[in-house]
């Protein structure tokens, strides 16, 4: 079996309502959708995140399938890595491995996609197999106060959903009034988890934590900034509140260095941040050995990433039972099949041949029609 093209389509699906968070709003999911097409007739499906400019991780997609042409997708790791060499280190210029993984991650399914076809196999049976038949998802409420906030996590909860994730890093006082307005909208039995996305420094992190302990919260996820390590580290050595590592963690090296550290007590990791499912698996290994959770990371995406992160997840044996979903965001998603519901706060592993889903192809033209129409 021969690769014989690879196309990428820029994608533009909107949101039910605008996704507030400390660093802004966001009013949709932009994606490259990937294919690759064989000389079999097979052809496999991924998505790459198209922020913050679709235009450039197109381009770079379309250098790295000529990488590609010509080659079995079974070669799947040989190919990533020669595509990597062309395009970040052969010239010396630009070693990329975080903008590379979110290049790449669309890339990459679609080649796992095509190869579970081929075989008529899951994805997660090429790996040897599911270590658990559903997956367990956080509540993520959506809106702009905390009362919107507080509203939607408690319809989560009594939809069954185990533990609720609430953004903040707002302003201390909009901060309080989230998670004091959603524990007692949740209740207290029900486990409540905050993310700043880095708007807080070690000073502030301290006076929030003392502040928040009372609230019985699991975790503040990246509360400072990611590109230090040591405020990480500072952070999680004196706070009463356990910390989760997020966007300090994209590649390998990332990951050892934080549990060398001993800079988190979980670690939330996600295909476009580490380049795809195998990455993924590498990375979530190397948290296995010190003896630390990872937890899926959700980002601007499709039904197509719910569902590879599914294959992967299920292979996963140190998996949190809390994980991030975002197709309750979308209006409309562009999977047919399987359902992406959640039900009780789960989904179960995906069985169906390669990623497990069916893409729709009318919903692929609507998003297609939206892209064009906003950059038009």
């Amino acid at each position: 079996m021969k690769i014989t093209k690879i196309e990428t389509t820029p994608l533009k699906i909107p949101y039910k309502v605008p996704y507030h968070w400390a660093q802004g709003t966001v009013n949709h999911a932009q994606v490259i959708l990937v294919s690759v097409h064989t000389d079999e007739g097979i052809v496999g499906y991924g998505e790459s995140i198209g922020t913050p400019s679709a235009d450039a991780i197109q381009a770079h997609l379309s250098l790295a399938a000529e990488q590609c042409i010509g080659h079995s997708p079974f070669e799947n790791t040989r190919l990533l890595n020669n595509a990597y060499h062309a395009l970040f280190q052969a010239f010396g210029t630009c070693s990329s491995p975080r903008y590379a993984g979110q290049v790449f991650a669309g890339l990459e399914m679609a080649l796992w996609d095509v190869m579970g076809k081929a075989c008529n196999r899951s994805v997660h049976e090429l790996f040897g197999g599911a270590l658990r038949d559903e997956i367990q998802y956080f509540g993520f409420p959506q809106g702009e106060t905390a009362e919107q906030i507080s509203a939607h996590a408690k319809q989560l909860s009594d939809e069954g959903c185990e533990v609720i994730y609430v953004k903040v890093g707002r302003g201390d006082t909009l901060d309080m009034a989230i998670v004091e307005q959603t524990r007692n909208a949740i209740g207290k039995h029900k486990r409540l988890r905050l993310d700043p996305n880095e708007k807080w420094n070690p000073l502030t992190a301290k006076r929030m934590m003392q502040k928040l302990q009372i609230f019985d919260i699991e975790f503040v996820e990246q509360p400072t900034d990611c590109e230090s390590l040591s405020a990480l580290a500072q952070v999680r050595a004196t706070s009463p509140i356990a910390i989760a590592a997020d966007q300090r963690a994209f590649t390998p090296y990332d990951v050892f260095d934080i549990c060398r550290e001993k800079a988190a007590d979980l670690i939330v990791l996600g295909l476009h941040e580490t380049g795809g499912i195998a990455r993924f698996r590498e990375t979530a290994n190397i948290a296995k050995a010190a003896g630390i959770n990872v937890c899926i990371h959700g980002l601007y995406e499709s039904g197509i990433t719910t569902a590879a992160s599914n294959q992967a997840a299920a292979t996963i044996a140190n998996l949190d039972d809390g994980n991030q979903y975002m197709n309750h965001l979308l209006e409309w998603d562009i999977v047919e099949s399987p359902d992406l519901v959640l039900k009780n706060g789960k989904l179960p592993v995906f069985d169906g041949p390669g990623l497990g889903f069916i893409l729709d192809e009318d919903a692929v033209g609507r998003a297609k029609e939206n892209y064009l129409r906003a950059t038009h």
